[in-house]
């Protein structure tokens, strides 16, 4: 790899940073740790506050900021720096697309994730992301929420792929509100259309980091989202294991995340 002046670390979080059993290795454990305190290392993710900062704690980088809802949110301890929700109008003209179909929209605000039926997919995020939703009816939560004058960061819509499919090109006609894209088959994540993962580190460098240009980044991936991230920074770094246009994106490519790729080429470049 030709030589960068890395000053901090940039991480996805599912399909890069997590094992085959969504859990962080001993081994990342011991990397991220020998590495605290010399670089601020950024967990950025679809996911939710909270959900990242279990992640943080298990790390020992809970001092560091956090990008979540793919660069709608970041935080830094108790402060939010940033903050971009869609429009609401969205959220009422989603609903409308669903009724008659079995989608399942997760509504999620800062750390409120809300869904309307304990179900499959609900059980199954609870489950992936070691946190608990709140159940509510839709329609009883948007009216919740348009009364606090609130909206979401994201969406999650999961279902049966044809459904999906069916809901996915009803949503390209707000593209120019939207970033939509299909982390899976079965799955659209919705969020504002001004905001990625890129965009969002660039603003933080700006206002938390100002001696540290997106140059002397390194950043870790494996799918769609992270396209832009690991295009912007110094050193873009795909997981075996990333979508095919990811590998192409990429400055490097590691081993799988189930083969701990991120912490081996942290070791390999920063704990020579």
């Amino acid at each position: 790899m030709k030589q960068h002046n890395i000053k901090l670390i940039c991480s996805d979080i599912d399909g890069t940073l997590l094992d085959k059993n969504r859990e962080l290795s001993s081994k990342t454990k011991a990397v991220f740790g020998a590495l605290k305190g010399n670089y601020p290392c950024v967990l950025i993710s679809s996911r939710m506050p909270k959900s990242l900062r279990q992640l943080q704690a298990e790390l020992g980088i809970h001092k560091d900021p956090i990008i979540a809802y793919n660069g709608s949110l970041i935080l830094w301890e108790d402060q939010t720096l940033f903050s971009q929700e869609m429009p609401f109008t969205l959220l009422e003209k989603m609903m409308n697309y669903i009724e008659g179909t079995t989608i399942h929209l997760s509504l999620y605000h800062k750390d409120e994730w809300v869904v309307p039926a304990d179900d499959y997919w609900a059980k199954r995020e609870a489950h992936n992301t070691k946190v608990d939703p709140s159940i509510a009816p839709l329609d009883q939560t948007l009216a919740n929420w348009k009364k606090r004058e609130i909206s979401a960061h994201k969406v999650m819509c999961m279902g049966e792929e044809e459904e999906i499919e069916v809901l996915y090109q009803q949503l390209q006609l707000h593209q120019n509100e939207i970033n939509a894209y299909r982390s899976k088959s079965t799955y659209i994540e919705v969020s504002h259309i001004e905001q990625d993962k890129a965009s969002a580190l660039a603003f933080l460098l700006k206002i938390k980091y100002p001696k540290i240009e997106m140059d002397h980044v390194v950043a870790f991936g494996d799918n769609y989202n992270d396209a832009t991230l690991l295009k912007k920074v110094g050193v873009g770094v795909a997981v075996a294991n990333a979508k095919e246009e990811i590998l192409t994106k990429a400055n490097e490519i590691t081993k799988a995340n189930i083969e701990d790729g991120v912490a081996l080429f942290l070791e390999k470049e920063l704990l020579k």
